[in-house]
């Protein structure tokens, strides 16, 4: 399994992936059109500091990750999924995503990472927890983070 910069040619597959998880794992219901980045994840994510990651094995994607620019040195993770058959210490396919998308803000000089997430996704928050991030009140969020509808609870992570 590898970690790469988006690429237009996998946009299919991560739609699929990101879906799948959304609608048949944790009976979300949202579609294509209701998320926006998806129809142009160059444009939306892979402009000016922030990026886009797909974790690939054989040639099939596992997993995604985002970093949204939000300005003032600060970034909204966004968009990180990982396959059911991807998940846990090993293979460890989220850390990797999630260390891929940390060293990149460094670089790139980011003070701090926000995300929200769904009450659902208690496994995600776990993560998060055991990787730095502390859980924060919406009303802490900088103004130009991005809340979704389905976000509920929000996470914090100073570099």
């Amino acid at each position: 399994m590898e970690v790469i910069p988006f690429e237009p040619r996998f946009r299919s597959d991560v739609l699929e992936l990101i879906l799948g998880i959304q609608r048949d794992e944790f009976a979300i219901d949202i579609t294509e059109g209701a998320q926006p980045d998806l129809q142009d994840v160059p444009a939306f994510y892979q402009n000016g500091r922030g990026g886009f990651w797909i974790a690939v094995s054989e040639g099939r994607v596992v997993g995604t990750i985002a970093l949204l620019d939000i300005g003032n040195r600060h970034g909204a993770l966004r968009k990180m999924f990982v396959h059911r058959d991807f998940r846990g210490a090993q293979p460890g396919t989220a850390k990797r995503l999630l260390d891929t998308l940390l060293d990149w803000a460094r670089d790139e000089k980011f003070r701090e990472i926000f995300l929200g997430t769904t009450a659902k996704f208690l496994a995600a928050h776990r993560f998060y927890q055991k990787n730095g991030f502390a859980e924060i009140a919406q009303a802490t969020l900088p103004p130009a983070f991005p809340i979704m509808s389905v976000d509920t609870r929000f996470f914090h992570r100073r570099l």
